[in-house]
């Protein structure tokens, strides 16, 4: 199959409410410019949500990010979101809320865990998915990885971007991109 053609940035900040404030706005504002930032914060309440956002929003202009937006919309203006992350909990949902209102709203990405999220993210018609977790992360002590071979299988013949997620460095992403990595995400190693 042939991958997703639209140019995508192959280094991604997923942001953690364990990051702290603070250290997340100084993330976002040491990524290279044309990275891209997955806004998830889903326990934080609604409002301070919102305004999280509108800074994480306001850099990412500044540095030219590609902006994507997990969960819940936080409210107010879609304007210059490049689209949306659908966690496994909403999938019953639809998966690209406000693209048809908001054209530049239109890249949907997907977490695969297992070959089963790699087909509904298929179905779903996903540009891209972060496949997690590759090795050994912080983030979920004691969860089974994926290593670099299990990555390789699941992401065989994948007809959209694959970002590889968890534990990951620059280094391990090399040792990926053979395998079918695209691109990669973290939450540790971009603080």
């Amino acid at each position: 199959m042939r991958k997703c053609a639209k140019p995508l940035p192959s280094l991604w900040l997923m942001t953690d409410e364990r990051l702290g404030d603070e250290a997340l706005l100084a993330a976002v504002a040491r990524l290279p410019k044309g990275s891209g930032v997955v806004f998830r914060h889903y326990r934080t309440e609604r409002t301070e949500r919102r305004a999280l956002f509108e800074k994480v929003r306001a850099i990412a202009l500044r540095r030219r990010l590609v902006l994507l937006v997990a969960g819940e919309w936080p409210g107010g203006p879609m304007r210059r979101i490049a689209g949306r992350h659908t966690p496994g909990w909403m999938r019953g949902r639809r998966a690209r809320g406000g693209a048809e209102k908001n054209k530049r709203a239109a890249l949907l990405s997907m977490p695969v865990h297992d070959a089963r999220d790699m087909v509904m993210a298929r179905r779903a018609g996903a540009d891209m998915v972060f496949v997690s977790p590759v090795f050994p992360t912080r983030s979920h002590p004691g969860g089974e990885a994926l290593g670099a071979i299990g990555f390789g299988r699941l992401v065989r013949g994948a007809d959209m971007k694959v970002m590889a997620l968890g534990g990951m460095s620059v280094q391990r992403f090399r040792r990926l991109k053979g395998l079918g990595a695209d691109g990669w995400a973290g939450i540790d190693a971009l603080r």
